[in-house]
């Protein structure tokens, strides 16, 4: 980890994210200086390394113009354990609900499941091995051969020991070749018996539960099942087994709680829901639990030790980034305490009409290029003319300006719009090695009376 994020200068992130975000330059520059300080910090003096706190961002902006995207793809570049929560689904520690501190949970949940995910690569070419021998023994039972004894009939049982050998070996390249994927053989399956258990009384949280379901059913023995399934079936399912038994799950548990420590990014949307304008008459009515979620956020970023199932995790290094689109609220509006956990404040800028030009056209997962990729799989080619695109664009545009301006995800429902026939005739009546093309004629009919007719692009666009 240490080295992916030693080869990633600030300049290389902001240029890795420039193949899927338009714009927002300073918003990238900004999460591009906070992964390179994720390093420098690692990298630093012993002594000061406990010291150094990363500058969580504050990032305000309208929906769809990329706060969501740039986090996810920061945490993509590091090969970082990531999670995105909504501010809005917590409430207030006495509440009925979710608590502040699931979001950490849920962080080292990730992390495992990619420490683990790397440990089964790692031991991947063993595990095959294993899988290919337990098929053999299923498909033919090995003979041993004997020791040092002497004899006709121990020298039969060598000759039959070497048939054997060699049947095997004749076996395990047709089943590596796939040429006996089809064939059925019976295979022990472990089945954990994990009972669902229900508590009478007081209300307990979704962690407790967990724990309690777990360790009863680590107390019951594993029980195994016969089934009857495919070579191919067999394969996969022994393949897991087999990797899980490999893995020394104690090591995956330290390395994943370290690297959630030091490397984990937790994405905190719709902040600006849980923060609600002074009005001095009180705290009533449905903003009851607002301010008190806020107050349990606060050790949470500011650096606390958190129980998990896999041990005690501590916040001080996890790098949080918190968005809104701050309409109603204001970022004031926030309690003093964790407006200061979020230092540095970038201002996303709403999207122009040559932004969404360029939306349609340059970034790697570009809506055309899905739709090209959806038709190729019918073997049908697709082209989408420059003037159309900007049409579509200006479209977009416009429509954002009267209905409701909801960024980027306006292209989404507007490129809906245009395909659906398209999409609904293929194959059926566009069959195989046709070729659509998509022209500035063929967006205005689609679309130009649909925006004109205000009443209805409400509804439909």
């Amino acid at each position: 980890m240490t080295q992916l994020l030693k080869d990633l200068t600030p300049r290389q992130i902001v240029a890795e994210l420039d193949q899927y975000i338009i714009g927002q330059h300073d918003a990238k520059r900004n999460v591009a200086i906070a992964l390179r300080n994720r390093w420098r910090r690692m990298n630093s003096a012993a002594d000061m390394q406990r010291e150094i706190t990363p500058n969580n961002i504050l990032m305000i902006g309208a929906t769809g113009v990329g706060k969501t995207e740039i986090a996810r793809r920061l945490a993509k570049i590091a090969d970082a354990p990531f999670i995105k929560v909504e501010a809005s689904k917590f409430t207030e520690v006495g509440y009925v609900g979710r608590d502040v501190e699931s979001m950490v949970r849920d962080l080292v949940e990730q992390a495992v499941n990619m420490v683990r995910a790397a440990k089964k690569e790692a031991v991947q070419v063993k595990a095959q091995q294993m899988v290919e021998d337990a098929i053999l023994d299923i498909l033919i039972p090995p003979v041993k051969p004997t020791n040092g004894q002497m004899g006709f009939e121990n020298e039969k049982k060598d000759a039959d020991a070497e048939l054997n050998e060699r049947t095997r070996e004749r076996f395990r390249e047709k089943i590596r070749s796939g040429e006996m994927d089809d064939r059925k053989i019976d295979i022990d399956v472990q089945q954990n018996q994990t009972p669902n258990i229900g508590i009478m009384g007081g209300a307990i949280d979704d962690m407790s539960m967990m724990n309690i379901q777990e360790m009863i059913g680590g107390m019951m023995p594993k029980k195994g099942k016969k089934r009857k399934v495919s070579i191919a079936e067999a394969r996969k399912i022994l393949l897991e087994e087999e990797a899980a038994k490999l893995i020394d799950m104690d090591e995956v548990k330290e390395e994943a709680i370290r690297k959630a420590e030091d490397a984990g990014i937790i994405f905190i949307d719709e902040i600006d829901k849980v923060a609600s304008a002074r009005s001095g008459n009180g705290g009533g009515g449905p903003d009851v639990s607002r301010e008190g979620v806020q107050r349990d956020l606060l050790p949470i970023v500011e650096g606390s030790a958190v129980n998990t199932k896999y041990g005690v995790i501590h916040t001080d290094h996890i790098l949080f980034v918190a968005a809104g689109a701050f309409h109603v609220a204001k970022p004031s509006d926030l309690i003093p305490e964790l407006q200061g956990r979020f230092p540095i404040r970038v201002e996303l800028q709403s999207l122009s009409e040559d932004d969404f030009y360029q939306i349609l056209k340059e970034p790697k997962n570009a809506l055309t290029k899905q739709y090209v990729a959806m038709l190729q799989a019918e073997e049908v080619s697709l082209t989408f003319q420059d003037d159309a695109l900007r049409e579509i664009a200006r479209i977009a545009f416009e429509v954002n300006g009267e209905v409701e301006n909801i960024g980027a995800r306006r292209l989404q429902t507007v490129l809906s719009h245009l395909m659906n026939d398209f999409m609904f005739d293929i194959p059926d009546v566009i069959g195989a090695n046709a070729h659509v093309v998509v022209t500035k004629e063929l967006v205005e009919e689609k679309l130009n009376g649909l925006v004109k007719n205000r009443d209805l692009s409400q509804f439909i666009l």
